[in-house]
């Protein structure tokens, strides 16, 4: 979800209560009750009526979800589950742009539940495959091997500015390696575009290939949710309040999305076949971490830019602080609003 890129410095201290024993008698085993203040439960019931109002929710939302799998991973280790306790906290390191200092602190919990669980080895390092020595060398004796480096990686930073009337927030930033193949991008977790007011939120959805998107009607008024932008086409059909429907998101591509009912209601979905990636903020500002060094191909979208702008960039073993990237604001209003058919709407849906 996005927006700032997610700048947390989390201090989370679980209380864990144990319960009581029966007086008197021997004991019997219990496995604790499950603490109240944990939920799964998106999207949170904060009122939105501002621009300001999105930008609050979905950071609360962001932290809401880093704060359940961080802290339901740890109740499940103290209680056995060790499989329960890896799959959360993986899902939680593949959180595009997680704080350091949470990936520090659930890192060496990670492994060690994963040891428990009886999970191979190999999982719990991935080096990189030992090179095969030149034809006619000597192979070297085992206690002279040395294990390779642990790749580092580093932040790029900066700021987007363009985008005219609307200015540069929301732009979509994100990065190709062009010096040697790059990973492939995780798809995202609990991704949910909600449609309120007659409004999509947020507005701009960045995600990586293969993501699935959940919509959600939250009104008190049937929505429906379509976009004619292939190959990511498709509609959600008419929903009532409370419905849901789901998407999976398999080609890279910026997908407009419309309802057939309000023609007024418009956002988008920016789909990227990269692993760094980011939204910027409302003031241009946009963050993305974990980025190995290397040469990239910087490309950054906006919806009021007629084209997408490219740059070439070179991130060393500090980084790149300081990113200047401008985007246009030349691109002209459509003609019409198209219904799901693409075809111009008629007068009296168009409210």
């Amino acid at each position: 979800m996005t927006k700032n890129r997610h700048r947390w410095s989390l201090g989370v201290v679980l209380a864990l209560v144990c319960g009581a024993a029966a007086g008197g008698r021997a004991r019997a085993a219990e496995a604790p009750a499950e603490p109240g203040w944990l939920g799964d439960d998106l999207p949170l019931p904060l009122a939105v009526k501002t621009p300001q109002d999105i930008g609050f929710k979905s950071a609360a939302e962001r932290q809401y979800l880093i704060f359940n799998l961080m802290a339901g991973g740890k109740l499940a280790f103290d209680r056995g589950d060790y499989a329960g306790a890896t799959g959360k906290w993986e899902t939680l390191l593949r959180i595009p742009g997680l704080d350091p200092q949470i990936e520090q602190a659930v890192r060496p919990l990670l492994t060690d539940a994963r040891a428990r669980a009886g999970q191979p080895a190999a999982r719990l390092e991935q080096p990189a495959a030992e090179p095969p020595a030149a034809e006619g060398a000597a192979a070297a004796e085992p206690h002279e091997r040395v294990a390779p480096p642990r790749r580092t990686t580093t932040t790029v930073s900066g700021s987007v500015t363009g985008g005219g009337p609307a200015g540069p927030g929301g732009a979509v930033i994100w990065l190709k390696r062009l010096d040697e193949r790059g990973p492939r991008p995780t798809p995202a977790q609990n991704q949910i575009v909600t449609q309120r007011e007659k409004t999509f939120l947020p507005h701009v959805l960045a995600i990586p290939v293969g993501t699935s998107v959940q919509f959600r009607n939250d009104d008190r008024i049937y929505h429906n949710v379509f976009s004619i932008a292939k190959p990511n086409d498709f509609d959600g059909g008419i929903r009532a309040t409370g419905a849901t429907y789901v998407k999976t998101f398999s080609h890279p591509g910026v997908v407009q999305l419309l309802c057939n009912i309000h023609a007024t209601m418009n956002a988008y979905v920016v789909v990227v076949d990269s692993p760094y990636y980011a939204k910027a903020q409302a003031s241009g500002a946009f963050t993305i971490r974990n980025v190995p060094p290397g040469r990239y191909d910087l490309s950054a979208w906006h919806e009021a830019a007629s084209t997408v702008t490219h740059k070439t960039i070179t991130v060393g073993p500090e980084g790149h602080r300081e990113l200047a990237v401008t985007v246009g604001g030349d691109k002209r209003p459509a003609p019409f609003v198209p219904d799901k058919y693409g075809h111009k709407r008629q007068p009296q849906l168009g409210y």
